[in-house]
């Protein structure tokens, strides 16, 4: 079968494409023949080396994935040849990953695809969607009627972190760069919208507050301020961090505990299967009911997989801004 590849970690140029070996499926595996493979920043640091050598060489990389079921390996139980699903968890602790014609993957980490909802959207909402789903529920226990904050609001987790808020009968603040940008946040619903070039952030978020602050901080960054974040939060809010892997951060220790406040770190791949099925089952009928709509921002074949991996590099390391929602990729 085709993929895309590499022998070595590098630079976006170590990505081949060519012929590796056909997976075939073992006990509790699935065979899955792929629609879609979206990409997220963690392909981009499992490719460069920043996460260790890969275990196995050629390695295919790419976490997300949809697609039909091929094929079942003994045990499965709950798909069938035919069916298509969606999954994530893939390229990465030394599971081979989905940037190619087929994959091969445990049935714990995949989940129907509802009818009526493609390929891309599923594919590209599996990793971003679990993780905030995660952070929102698990960590923080969101309710309805309390106010969530996200910085960029049409990014892969930031435009989770506001549809699954306004989901639940939260209200959702998020900031943007363009007028195009706002109005896509303001389509999905979202009560505040913000641009952060000509905006002041802290006083717009106080004023639609009333000064109470915020009871959930998601924060997508990767060098967090938390003397801001705590001066706009409310007694007893939460806050997130789910990125940064080199920050650190100084932190206002007094400030923070005298408001009760309580800080949240999580990795997506830590989550237990069972944890993110829970996830799983919601983002599910969020899709069905329309209430989740995924943003793709640009398509690539995955034999242009070096290309997509330079393409996403640029908006995520160096803000060219030119990505609005997921790179998803095809065979």
């Amino acid at each position: 079968m085709k993929a895309a590849f590499i022998d070595a970690p590098g630079s976006p140029d170590v990505l081949r494409y060519g012929d590796v070996p056909m997976p075939t499926p073992a006990a509790g595996e699935l065979l899955i023949r792929v629609a879609t493979a979206a990409l997220n920043p963690i392909d981009t640091y499992i490719r460069s080396g920043m996460l260790g050598a890969p275990a196995r060489t050629p390695f295919i990389t790419g976490t997300d994935v949809a697609g039909t079921v091929a094929a079942i390996g003994p045990n499965v139980k709950r798909f069938k040849a035919g069916e298509r699903v969606w999954g994530s968890n893939q390229g990465l602790l030394g599971r081979q990953g989905t940037c190619a014609e087929f994959v091969c993957a445990s049935e714990e980490f995949f989940y129907s695809t509802p009818t009526g909802v493609s390929d891309d959207a599923a594919a590209a909402a599996a990793l971003v969607g679990i993780t905030a789903h995660l952070g929102l529920f698990r960590c923080a226990k969101l309710q309805a009627g309390e106010t969530v904050f996200v910085n960029g609001g049409t990014g892969g987790v930031g435009s989770m972190v506001v549809q699954m808020a306004k989901a639940v009968g939260a209200k959702a603040i998020t900031t943007v760069g363009s007028e195009d940008k706002a109005k896509l946040c303001k389509s999905w619903g979202v009560d505040c919208v913000l641009n952060y070039k000509t905006d002041d952030i802290p006083a717009r978020i106080k004023e639609f507050t009333q000064g109470q602050g915020v009871n959930v901080w998601y924060e997508t960054q990767r060098e967090p301020d938390f003397f801001k974040m705590v001066e706009l939060m409310a007694r007893r809010g939460r806050m997130i961090v789910m990125a940064g892997r080199q920050a650190q951060p100084t932190f206002p220790v007094g400030p923070f505990y005298v408001k009760d406040l309580s800080l949240h770190g999580f990795a997506m791949f830590n989550a237990s299967t069972d944890e993110q099925r829970v996830c799983a089952d919601d983002i599910n009928r969020w899709l069905s009911a329309k209430k989740l709509h995924i943003p793709i921002g640009k398509s690539f074949k995955i034999a242009e997989a070096a290309a997509a991996h330079r393409f996403l590099e640029e908006n995520t390391l160096h803000k060219a801004g030119t990505l609005t929602g997921k790179v998803v990729l095809h065979p």
